[in-house]
Protein backbone atom coordinates (compact mmCIF):
# COMPACT_ATOMS: atom_id res chain seq x y z
CA UNK A 1 0.00 0.00 0.00
CA UNK A 2 2.30 2.40 -1.39
CA UNK A 3 2.31 6.32 -1.10
CA UNK A 4 2.25 7.47 -5.09
CA UNK A 5 1.90 11.60 -5.89
CA UNK A 6 1.81 13.05 -8.96
CA UNK A 7 5.05 14.85 -9.77
CA UNK A 8 4.19 17.59 -12.23
CA UNK A 9 7.72 17.63 -12.85
CA UNK A 10 7.77 14.13 -14.18
CA UNK A 11 4.08 14.50 -15.80
CA UNK A 12 3.40 10.45 -14.35
CA UNK A 13 2.30 9.14 -10.69
CA UNK A 14 5.56 7.88 -8.79
CA UNK A 15 6.01 5.83 -5.89
CA UNK A 16 7.00 8.61 -3.16
CA UNK A 17 10.14 7.98 -1.22
CA UNK A 18 11.71 10.76 0.79
CA UNK A 19 15.04 11.56 0.93
CA UNK A 20 15.85 10.70 4.26
CA UNK A 21 13.82 7.75 5.62
CA UNK A 22 10.80 8.48 7.85
CA UNK A 23 11.35 11.62 7.65
CA UNK A 24 9.13 14.81 4.95
CA UNK A 25 10.44 18.05 4.23
CA UNK A 26 7.44 19.79 2.51
CA UNK A 27 7.34 23.49 1.69
CA UNK A 28 3.78 25.45 0.38
CA UNK A 29 3.69 28.60 -1.17
CA UNK A 30 1.60 30.54 0.97
CA UNK A 31 -0.70 33.71 1.01
CA UNK A 32 0.20 37.30 -0.06
CA UNK A 33 -1.18 38.89 2.76
CA UNK A 34 -2.80 42.41 1.31
CA UNK A 35 -6.16 41.20 1.21
CA UNK A 36 -8.91 38.81 2.79
CA UNK A 37 -8.50 35.05 1.74
CA UNK A 38 -11.41 33.87 -0.73
CA UNK A 39 -12.39 30.64 -0.84
CA UNK A 40 -10.49 29.89 -4.17
CA UNK A 41 -7.29 30.61 -2.11
CA UNK A 42 -8.10 28.32 0.86
CA UNK A 43 -9.12 25.05 -1.88
CA UNK A 44 -5.25 24.95 -2.26
CA UNK A 45 -4.71 25.18 1.87
CA UNK A 46 -7.59 22.35 2.16
CA UNK A 47 -5.25 20.44 -0.34
CA UNK A 48 -1.91 20.96 1.32
CA UNK A 49 -3.72 19.75 4.53
CA UNK A 50 -5.01 17.03 3.18
CA UNK A 51 -1.54 16.01 2.20
CA UNK A 52 -0.28 16.78 5.16
CA UNK A 53 -2.82 14.87 6.94
CA UNK A 54 -1.82 12.17 4.86
CA UNK A 55 2.14 12.07 5.27
CA UNK A 56 1.72 11.90 9.02
CA UNK A 57 -1.35 9.09 8.62
CA UNK A 58 1.63 7.19 7.04
CA UNK A 59 3.79 7.38 9.58
CA UNK A 60 5.89 10.05 8.50
CA UNK A 61 7.75 12.53 10.36
CA UNK A 62 6.52 16.02 8.33
CA UNK A 63 8.55 19.39 8.50
CA UNK A 64 6.07 21.78 6.79
CA UNK A 65 7.11 25.36 5.90
CA UNK A 66 5.17 28.26 4.66
CA UNK A 67 5.86 31.65 3.33
CA UNK A 68 3.98 34.51 4.21
CA UNK A 69 4.69 37.02 1.16
CA UNK A 70 4.30 40.69 2.75
CA UNK A 71 6.97 42.46 -0.07
CA UNK A 72 8.19 41.77 -3.40
CA UNK A 73 4.67 40.50 -5.19
CA UNK A 74 4.01 42.66 -7.49
CA UNK A 75 0.41 43.39 -9.27
CA UNK A 76 1.26 41.58 -12.43
CA UNK A 77 2.90 38.62 -10.75
CA UNK A 78 6.41 39.07 -12.23
CA UNK A 79 8.26 42.74 -13.01
CA UNK A 80 5.71 44.56 -13.51
CA UNK A 81 2.87 47.16 -12.02
CA UNK A 82 2.76 48.20 -7.90
CA UNK A 83 3.64 46.08 -5.28
CA UNK A 84 0.81 44.89 -4.25
CA UNK A 85 1.39 45.32 -0.09
CA UNK A 86 1.99 49.05 -0.77
CA UNK A 87 -1.05 49.68 -2.71
CA UNK A 88 -3.34 48.17 -0.05
CA UNK A 89 -1.42 50.42 2.68
CA UNK A 90 -1.85 53.23 0.29
CA UNK A 91 -5.80 52.40 -0.26
CA UNK A 92 -6.24 51.40 3.45
CA UNK A 93 -3.95 53.73 5.10
CA UNK A 94 -2.14 52.08 7.02
CA UNK A 95 1.30 50.78 7.26
CA UNK A 96 2.34 47.71 4.79
CA UNK A 97 3.31 45.96 8.31
CA UNK A 98 -0.05 46.57 9.88
CA UNK A 99 -1.72 45.28 6.68
CA UNK A 100 0.37 42.26 6.52
CA UNK A 101 -0.25 41.35 10.00
CA UNK A 102 -4.11 41.99 10.24
CA UNK A 103 -4.43 39.91 7.26
CA UNK A 104 -1.79 37.25 7.53
CA UNK A 105 -4.37 36.42 11.15
CA UNK A 106 -8.02 36.43 8.96
CA UNK A 107 -5.95 34.11 6.99
CA UNK A 108 -5.12 31.68 10.56
CA UNK A 109 -8.29 32.57 11.44
CA UNK A 110 -9.75 30.91 8.05
CA UNK A 111 -7.02 27.60 9.03
CA UNK A 112 -8.93 26.91 12.39
CA UNK A 113 -12.18 26.98 11.11
CA UNK A 114 -10.99 24.68 8.23
CA UNK A 115 -9.54 22.74 10.99
CA UNK A 116 -6.23 23.11 8.29
CA UNK A 117 -3.03 21.78 10.34
CA UNK A 118 -0.72 24.89 10.85
CA UNK A 119 2.64 24.63 9.05
CA UNK A 120 5.66 24.19 11.83
CA UNK A 121 7.36 27.19 10.62
CA UNK A 122 5.70 30.37 9.42
CA UNK A 123 8.10 32.57 7.70
CA UNK A 124 7.52 36.09 5.92
CA UNK A 125 9.76 37.31 3.76
CA UNK A 126 10.34 40.79 5.62
CA UNK A 127 12.19 38.79 7.86
CA UNK A 128 14.38 37.02 5.49
CA UNK A 129 15.85 39.80 3.75
CA UNK A 130 19.53 38.66 4.99
CA UNK A 131 19.45 35.33 3.59
CA UNK A 132 17.32 36.63 0.21
CA UNK A 133 20.46 38.70 -0.59
CA UNK A 134 22.74 36.41 0.08
CA UNK A 135 21.34 33.85 -2.42
CA UNK A 136 21.60 37.04 -5.07
CA UNK A 137 25.27 37.16 -4.09
CA UNK A 138 25.97 33.47 -4.64
CA UNK A 139 23.85 33.84 -8.16
CA UNK A 140 26.04 36.55 -9.02
CA UNK A 141 29.26 35.05 -8.24
CA UNK A 142 27.98 31.91 -10.95
CA UNK A 143 27.48 34.74 -13.40
CA UNK A 144 23.96 34.37 -13.50
CA UNK A 145 22.80 37.79 -12.94
CA UNK A 146 22.72 41.40 -14.35
CA UNK A 147 21.96 44.77 -13.92
CA UNK A 148 19.32 47.03 -15.25
CA UNK A 149 18.23 50.46 -14.60
CA UNK A 150 15.45 49.02 -12.09
CA UNK A 151 17.11 45.90 -10.87
CA UNK A 152 19.26 43.14 -10.23
CA UNK A 153 17.99 40.54 -13.01
CA UNK A 154 18.39 36.23 -13.21
CA UNK A 155 20.05 35.27 -16.78
CA UNK A 156 17.71 32.63 -17.57
CA UNK A 157 19.40 31.39 -20.77
CA UNK A 158 22.85 30.19 -18.40
CA UNK A 159 20.28 27.91 -16.55
CA UNK A 160 19.94 25.65 -19.92
CA UNK A 161 17.21 23.27 -18.11
CA UNK A 162 14.43 26.56 -17.75
CA UNK A 163 11.42 25.40 -18.59
CA UNK A 164 11.35 21.26 -17.48
CA UNK A 165 8.53 22.22 -14.63
CA UNK A 166 6.06 24.02 -17.06
CA UNK A 167 6.97 23.17 -20.63
CA UNK A 168 7.89 27.01 -21.46
CA UNK A 169 11.54 26.55 -23.08
CA UNK A 170 13.16 29.44 -23.96
CA UNK A 171 12.94 28.81 -27.89
CA UNK A 172 9.25 28.71 -27.80
CA UNK A 173 8.96 31.87 -25.66
CA UNK A 174 7.53 34.68 -27.56
CA UNK A 175 10.23 37.63 -26.66
CA UNK A 176 7.91 40.11 -28.42
CA UNK A 177 9.87 43.14 -29.53
CA UNK A 178 12.37 45.45 -27.74
CA UNK A 179 10.47 48.07 -25.97
CA UNK A 180 8.12 44.74 -24.39
CA UNK A 181 11.66 43.05 -23.03
CA UNK A 182 12.89 46.65 -22.33
CA UNK A 183 16.13 46.16 -20.55
CA UNK A 184 15.42 41.98 -19.95
CA UNK A 185 18.01 39.85 -22.03
CA UNK A 186 15.49 37.69 -22.53
CA UNK A 187 11.63 37.15 -21.41
CA UNK A 188 11.76 34.64 -18.95
CA UNK A 189 14.53 36.68 -17.23
CA UNK A 190 13.05 38.16 -13.82
CA UNK A 191 13.73 40.51 -11.11
CA UNK A 192 16.04 38.96 -7.84
CA UNK A 193 16.52 42.87 -6.65
CA UNK A 194 14.57 45.77 -7.65
CA UNK A 195 15.93 49.34 -7.06
CA UNK A 196 13.48 51.60 -4.97
CA UNK A 197 13.13 55.69 -6.21
CA UNK A 198 12.50 58.32 -4.09
CA UNK A 199 9.84 58.99 -6.11
CA UNK A 200 8.43 55.64 -5.19
CA UNK A 201 7.44 56.66 -1.34
CA UNK A 202 8.04 53.15 -0.65
CA UNK A 203 7.44 52.22 2.90
CA UNK A 204 9.72 48.54 2.80
CA UNK A 205 13.13 49.16 1.23
CA UNK A 206 16.70 47.62 2.52
CA UNK A 207 20.12 48.59 2.20
CA UNK A 208 21.56 46.01 -0.10
CA UNK A 209 25.35 45.48 -2.45
CA UNK A 210 23.59 46.99 -4.93
CA UNK A 211 21.72 49.72 -3.92
CA UNK A 212 18.36 50.37 -1.84
CA UNK A 213 15.47 48.35 -2.74
CA UNK A 214 13.29 45.19 -2.35
CA UNK A 215 13.90 41.62 -2.65
CA UNK A 216 11.59 40.28 -6.49
CA UNK A 217 9.07 37.40 -5.48
CA UNK A 218 9.94 34.91 -6.59
CA UNK A 219 13.54 34.56 -4.73
CA UNK A 220 12.33 34.72 -1.04
CA UNK A 221 11.01 31.05 -1.71
CA UNK A 222 14.08 29.85 -2.26
CA UNK A 223 16.08 31.74 0.24
CA UNK A 224 13.21 30.47 3.01
CA UNK A 225 13.02 27.04 1.36
CA UNK A 226 16.65 26.26 1.62
CA UNK A 227 16.85 28.07 5.27
CA UNK A 228 14.72 26.07 7.35
CA UNK A 229 14.56 22.32 4.61
CA UNK A 230 18.37 22.25 2.65
CA UNK A 231 19.29 22.96 -0.36
CA UNK A 232 17.27 19.82 -1.33
CA UNK A 233 13.39 18.94 -0.43
CA UNK A 234 11.08 15.90 -0.76
CA UNK A 235 7.40 18.01 -1.76
CA UNK A 236 6.78 21.68 -3.22
CA UNK A 237 3.20 22.38 -3.38
CA UNK A 238 0.95 25.32 -4.51
CA UNK A 239 -1.79 26.63 -7.00
CA UNK A 240 -1.36 25.26 -10.85
CA UNK A 241 -1.14 29.13 -11.52
CA UNK A 242 2.25 29.15 -9.47
CA UNK A 243 4.25 26.54 -12.17
CA UNK A 244 4.88 29.41 -14.13
CA UNK A 245 6.58 31.40 -13.56
CA UNK A 246 6.81 31.44 -9.98
CA UNK A 247 7.95 27.66 -9.54
CA UNK A 248 9.98 27.71 -12.66
CA UNK A 249 11.85 30.52 -11.23
CA UNK A 250 12.65 29.13 -8.24
CA UNK A 251 13.92 26.03 -9.46
CA UNK A 252 16.61 27.78 -12.24
CA UNK A 253 18.07 29.54 -9.20
CA UNK A 254 18.13 27.41 -6.87
CA UNK A 255 19.58 24.56 -8.78
CA UNK A 256 22.27 27.33 -10.42
CA UNK A 257 23.13 28.12 -6.67
CA UNK A 258 23.48 24.96 -5.15
CA UNK A 259 24.05 22.71 -8.69
CA UNK A 260 21.64 20.02 -7.59
CA UNK A 261 17.93 19.14 -7.37
CA UNK A 262 15.80 21.44 -5.86
CA UNK A 263 12.91 19.25 -5.43
CA UNK A 264 11.69 15.87 -6.06
CA UNK A 265 8.18 16.15 -6.04
CA UNK A 266 6.10 19.03 -7.31
CA UNK A 267 2.15 19.18 -6.48
CA UNK A 268 0.13 21.71 -7.69
CA UNK A 269 -3.63 21.62 -7.01
CA UNK A 270 -6.16 22.73 -9.47
CA UNK A 271 -8.38 25.67 -9.60
CA UNK A 272 -11.73 26.93 -8.00
CA UNK A 273 -14.07 27.73 -10.62
CA UNK A 274 -17.32 30.00 -10.82
CA UNK A 275 -19.20 29.31 -13.78
CA UNK A 276 -16.16 28.03 -16.08
CA UNK A 277 -14.17 30.89 -14.83
CA UNK A 278 -11.13 30.63 -12.51
CA UNK A 279 -12.18 32.12 -9.31
CA UNK A 280 -8.91 35.48 -8.37
CA UNK A 281 -8.55 38.19 -6.31
CA UNK A 282 -8.23 40.21 -9.65
CA UNK A 283 -12.10 39.44 -10.01
CA UNK A 284 -13.30 40.10 -6.90
CA UNK A 285 -12.76 36.21 -4.84
CA UNK A 286 -16.31 35.31 -5.34
CA UNK A 287 -16.70 34.69 -0.96
CA UNK A 288 -14.63 34.55 1.67
CA UNK A 289 -14.62 32.39 4.50
CA UNK A 290 -16.51 34.37 6.84
CA UNK A 291 -19.27 35.08 4.13
CA UNK A 292 -20.28 31.91 3.58
CA UNK A 293 -21.09 31.83 7.19
CA UNK A 294 -22.97 34.69 7.68
CA UNK A 295 -25.23 32.85 4.65
CA UNK A 296 -25.21 30.02 7.10
CA UNK A 297 -22.50 27.60 5.72
CA UNK A 298 -19.82 26.23 8.07
CA UNK A 299 -16.67 26.38 6.73
CA UNK A 300 -15.80 22.46 6.99
CA UNK A 301 -19.08 22.06 4.48
CA UNK A 302 -16.48 23.69 2.22
CA UNK A 303 -14.02 21.51 2.88
CA UNK A 304 -16.12 18.92 2.65
CA UNK A 305 -16.86 20.03 -0.64
CA UNK A 306 -13.45 20.34 -1.83
CA UNK A 307 -12.75 16.98 -0.61
CA UNK A 308 -15.32 15.77 -3.14
CA UNK A 309 -13.00 16.72 -6.28
CA UNK A 310 -9.41 14.76 -7.01
CA UNK A 311 -7.21 17.87 -6.02
CA UNK A 312 -5.71 18.41 -9.48
CA UNK A 313 -8.80 18.66 -11.11
CA UNK A 314 -10.61 22.05 -11.21
CA UNK A 315 -13.84 23.14 -8.69
CA UNK A 316 -16.82 24.06 -10.50
CA UNK A 317 -18.35 26.25 -7.36
CA UNK A 318 -22.15 27.27 -6.59
CA UNK A 319 -24.32 27.36 -3.43
CA UNK A 320 -26.17 24.90 -4.50
CA UNK A 321 -23.47 22.63 -4.66
CA UNK A 322 -22.41 23.94 -1.13
CA UNK A 323 -25.55 23.64 0.03
CA UNK A 324 -25.77 20.17 -1.26
CA UNK A 325 -22.09 19.13 0.70
CA UNK A 326 -23.89 20.63 3.52
CA UNK A 327 -26.58 18.17 3.91
CA UNK A 328 -24.65 15.39 3.26
CA UNK A 329 -21.68 16.31 6.04
CA UNK A 330 -24.52 16.82 8.26
CA UNK A 331 -26.03 13.39 7.48
CA UNK A 332 -23.04 11.58 7.97
CA UNK A 333 -22.11 13.17 11.37
CA UNK A 334 -25.45 12.49 12.30
CA UNK A 335 -25.22 8.54 11.65
CA UNK A 336 -21.95 8.67 12.96
CA UNK A 337 -23.61 10.45 16.39
CA UNK A 338 -25.98 7.06 16.44
CA UNK A 339 -22.83 4.63 16.42
CA UNK A 340 -21.71 3.04 19.47
CA UNK A 341 -17.91 2.39 20.15
CA UNK A 342 -16.70 -1.13 20.34
CA UNK A 343 -13.15 0.08 21.32
CA UNK A 344 -12.02 -2.01 17.26
CA UNK A 345 -10.68 -1.28 14.33
CA UNK A 346 -12.39 -2.41 11.67
CA UNK A 347 -9.12 -3.44 9.77
CA UNK A 348 -10.71 -4.31 5.93
CA UNK A 349 -11.93 -0.79 5.65
CA UNK A 350 -9.27 0.84 6.89
CA UNK A 351 -7.11 -0.63 4.69
CA UNK A 352 -9.47 0.35 1.45
CA UNK A 353 -9.58 3.96 3.10
CA UNK A 354 -5.71 3.75 3.02
CA UNK A 355 -5.10 2.23 -0.51
CA UNK A 356 -7.69 5.00 -2.03
CA UNK A 357 -6.24 8.30 -0.07
CA UNK A 358 -2.52 6.91 -0.94
CA UNK A 359 -3.39 7.12 -4.27
CA UNK A 360 -1.87 10.31 -5.16
CA UNK A 361 -4.77 11.79 -2.28
CA UNK A 362 -7.64 10.01 -4.25
CA UNK A 363 -10.52 11.73 -1.60
CA UNK A 364 -13.62 11.25 -3.68
CA UNK A 365 -12.84 7.24 -3.28
CA UNK A 366 -11.42 7.55 0.44
CA UNK A 367 -14.70 9.28 1.07
CA UNK A 368 -17.16 6.80 -0.86
CA UNK A 369 -15.29 4.21 1.41
CA UNK A 370 -16.14 6.17 4.59
CA UNK A 371 -20.18 6.00 3.31
CA UNK A 372 -19.95 2.66 2.85
CA UNK A 373 -18.50 1.59 6.60
CA UNK A 374 -21.22 4.33 8.43
CA UNK A 375 -23.85 2.17 6.36
CA UNK A 376 -22.82 -1.39 6.69
CA UNK A 377 -24.62 -2.88 9.30
CA UNK A 378 -22.91 -5.59 9.73
CA UNK A 379 -19.32 -3.58 10.27
CA UNK A 380 -17.70 -3.83 13.30
CA UNK A 381 -15.34 -1.24 14.86
CA UNK A 382 -16.85 2.18 13.30
CA UNK A 383 -16.18 4.70 15.54
CA UNK A 384 -12.53 3.88 16.16
CA UNK A 385 -11.60 3.63 12.51
CA UNK A 386 -13.74 6.81 11.75
CA UNK A 387 -11.54 8.56 13.89
CA UNK A 388 -8.36 7.21 12.24
CA UNK A 389 -10.22 8.16 9.03
CA UNK A 390 -10.98 11.54 10.20
CA UNK A 391 -7.05 12.34 10.98
CA UNK A 392 -6.99 12.42 7.33
CA UNK A 393 -9.87 14.36 6.64
CA UNK A 394 -10.07 16.26 9.27
CA UNK A 395 -13.88 16.92 9.09
CA UNK A 396 -14.04 16.37 12.86
CA UNK A 397 -16.78 13.58 11.95
CA UNK A 398 -17.12 12.51 15.50
CA UNK A 399 -18.30 15.81 17.18
CA UNK A 400 -22.21 16.07 16.74
CA UNK A 401 -23.28 18.83 14.39
CA UNK A 402 -25.15 21.39 16.20
CA UNK A 403 -28.55 21.64 13.45
CA UNK A 404 -31.50 24.57 13.68
CA UNK A 405 -34.55 22.08 13.45
CA UNK A 406 -37.11 24.59 12.43
CA UNK A 407 -40.37 24.77 14.92
CA UNK A 408 -42.74 22.66 12.62
CA UNK A 409 -40.58 20.31 12.65
CA UNK A 410 -40.37 20.37 16.26
CA UNK A 411 -44.17 20.33 16.56
CA UNK A 412 -44.81 17.51 14.55
CA UNK A 413 -41.99 15.18 16.54
CA UNK A 414 -43.69 16.11 19.81
CA UNK A 415 -47.43 15.23 19.03
CA UNK A 416 -45.57 11.80 17.38
CA UNK A 417 -43.94 10.91 20.52
CA UNK A 418 -47.47 11.76 22.35
CA UNK A 419 -49.60 9.18 19.82
CA UNK A 420 -46.59 6.15 20.15
CA UNK A 421 -47.02 6.65 23.92
CA UNK A 422 -51.04 6.16 23.16
CA UNK A 423 -49.98 3.47 20.91
CA UNK A 424 -52.16 5.24 17.85
CA UNK A 425 -49.60 3.54 15.09
CA UNK A 426 -51.53 4.46 12.42
CA UNK A 427 -51.51 8.36 13.37
CA UNK A 428 -47.76 7.80 14.62
CA UNK A 429 -46.68 6.62 11.01
CA UNK A 430 -48.66 9.50 9.34
CA UNK A 431 -47.14 12.19 11.05
CA UNK A 432 -43.39 10.08 10.55
CA UNK A 433 -44.27 10.27 6.71
CA UNK A 434 -45.55 14.28 7.23
CA UNK A 435 -41.86 14.67 8.63
CA UNK A 436 -39.98 13.16 5.99
CA UNK A 437 -42.34 14.87 3.02
CA UNK A 438 -40.88 18.37 4.89
CA UNK A 439 -36.87 16.73 4.74
CA UNK A 440 -36.19 15.17 7.30
CA UNK A 441 -36.08 11.80 8.93
CA UNK A 442 -36.72 11.02 12.73
CA UNK A 443 -35.33 8.03 14.33
CA UNK A 444 -36.67 7.01 17.74
CA UNK A 445 -34.97 5.68 20.35
CA UNK A 446 -36.82 4.09 23.91
CA UNK A 447 -38.19 7.20 25.36
CA UNK A 448 -37.35 10.12 22.74
CA UNK A 449 -36.34 10.64 19.25
CA UNK A 450 -33.65 12.49 16.89
CA UNK A 451 -33.87 14.56 14.02
CA UNK A 452 -31.55 14.41 11.15
CA UNK A 453 -32.13 16.41 7.72
CA UNK A 454 -32.75 14.34 4.49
Amino acid sequence: MELMFYNTLSKKKEIFKPLKEGEVSLYECGPTVYSSPHIGNMLRYVFGDLLSRTILFNGYKLKRVMNVTDVGHLTGDSDDGEDKMEKSALKEGKTAEDIANFYWNEFKEDFKKLNILEPNIWCKATEHIKEQIELIKKLEKKGATYKTSDGIYFDSSQFSEYGKLSGNKQENLDAGNRIALKEKKNPSDFALWKFSFPEDKRQQEWASPWGVGFPGWHIECSAMSMKYLGETIDIHTGGADNIFPHHENEIAQSEMANDQPFVKYWMHNGFLTFKGEKVSKSKGGLYTISELEEKGFSPLSYKYLCLNTIYRKPLDFSLEALENAQISLKRLKNIISSLEDDGKINEDYLNRFKEAINDDLNSPKALAVLWELVRDESAVGKIQTIKKIDEVFGLELLEKENMEIPEEIKKIAEERLIVKKNKDWKKSDELRDKINSLGWNIRDSKESYELEKI
